[in-house]
């Protein structure tokens, strides 16, 4: 099956999800597929990798895991979680899970506690449209926005059921090192982060 073969005015199941034997990558938000990006730009890779390794190696020997694309991450609509029932199933570039009863050999099934999405030219209103608001409404705890093309990081924090700018984070005004909300003693440094 191929991409353009999808009824894209339909609204699909993670049940659905899992029939296809698609070439590529999709998402579904709210029952809508999304196409993913071609494969990531070097760049995107490598700050997707200084995160990763530095939150990974934090990581080593506690219950929180690491993650990341192609992982997939399954939110169940209200409570309902039975493959015919959830109706967003996401990708995200890097996601923290700490509760294990979350994690099976699908992915996860539930709100990750971070996640980290790596921004490109099409994923940029995605990012910080349908994926802000549905991981806010998941009750993911903390959601980083990461745009390589001018270097800044926006962190956003939940606080009583909404996303809260926690800081902006950029090359011009703001090169400070980034604090991960859900592990307080864990700094990763900007020049670390974006080390090409």
């Amino acid at each position: 099956m191929r991409f353009e073969e999808l009824d894209l005015s339909k609204t699909y199941t993670y049940a659905d999800y899992l029939t296809w034997r698609l070439d590529e990558y999709v998402e579904l938000i709210k029952g809508k597929v999304f196409r993913m990006t071609p494969a990531p730009t070097k760049t995107h890779q490598t700050i997707s990798s200084n995160i990763l390794s530095e939150i990974g190696h934090y990581l080593k020997g506690q219950k929180c895991k690491a993650f990341h694309a192609p992982f997939d991450v399954r939110l169940p609509n209200k409570r309902k979680s039975t493959e015919k029932e959830i109706i967003s199933v996401v990708q995200p570039d890097i996601c923290v899970v700490c509760d294990p009863a979350k994690l099976d050999e699908r992915g996860c099934l539930g709100a990750p506690d971070l996640i980290v999405e790596i921004l490109s030219v099409s994923t940029q209103k995605k990012d910080h449209d349908e994926k802000y608001h549905l991981y806010e409404e998941n009750g993911v705890k903390e959601y980083w926005i990461v745009s390589p093309s001018d270097k800044s990081i926006s962190v956003y924090e939940l606080k009583h059921k909404k996303f809260e700018l926690r800081e902006n984070i950029d090359a011009v005004f703001n090169t400070k090192d980034v604090q991960v909300g859900i592990f307080p003693e864990l700094i990763l440094k900007y020049d670390d982060i974006f080390n090409m």
